[in-house]
């Protein structure tokens, strides 16, 4: 299936009709909370949806598995993610209360009862565990994998931590003292040039 001029084999016709309803939702919801920026509003799709959804190229979350979305923001990657993998739980957690607003009414108008949210911090979530751990560049990945590492199940399904990246990394990758797994979207995923220099990271427990 061809959305946005890129070639998405895994979605759904209705899949896609939900994916198509986001950016209306969005304009609505920005109005009142401003959870993305306009110059990222002109390219909604591309910029968050589409990147979004490049972890789906690489993941194929197992139904009645767990993830969290650390510092989700308005609701990416987890809710293109959530509607690509329906029977997959995202559990969204931001520290920043009115864009979970936003994540809440966004997953209600689309029908996602597969979401969930929680205003806290990562380091404050306690008594609960998950089959991985996924993030937009919201800290630098020695960070992210110490928020995540309490986090996981010891015999969950071991996604561990997934996040999407851009720029040079190698200092970063150096510095998380881990064994990273790294996949470039541009080109074997997307041709948009946008893309260039953006990487999905993993670090398995």
């Amino acid at each position: 299936m061809n959305f946005q001029g890129e070639d998405i084999g895994f979605i759904t016709p209705e899949q896609e009709a939900k994916l198509l309803q986001l950016k209306e939702l969005y304009e609505f919801w920005n109005q009142q909370i401003n959870v993305i920026s306009r110059k990222d509003m002109d390219n909604f799709y591309v910029h968050h949806v589409l990147h979004s959804l490049a972890i789906a190229n690489v993941f194929s979350f197992r139904p009645r598995t767990e993830l969290i979305d650390l510092g989700c923001g308005g609701g990416f990657p987890g809710i293109p993610l959530a509607i690509c993998f329906p029977k997959t739980h995202f559990h969204m957690v931001d520290s920043i209360n009115k864009k979970l607003k936003v994540v809440i009414a966004v997953a209600s108008e689309l029908g996602l009862d597969n979401i969930t949210a929680e205003h806290t911090r990562a380091e404050d979530i306690k008594n609960r565990k998950f089959d991985g751990v996924i993030s937009r560049a919201v800290a630098p990945l020695k960070d992210l994998w110490r928020w995540s590492r309490p986090l996981l199940k010891k015999d969950g399904a071991g996604y561990g931590l997934i996040c999407l990246k851009g720029g040079d990394l190698a200092q970063e990758i150096h510095d998380s003292g881990k064994r990273v797994h790294q996949w470039e979207i541009f080109g074997k995923m997307y041709k948009n040039e946008w893309f260039k220099e953006k990487y999905i990271l993993q670090i398995k427990k």
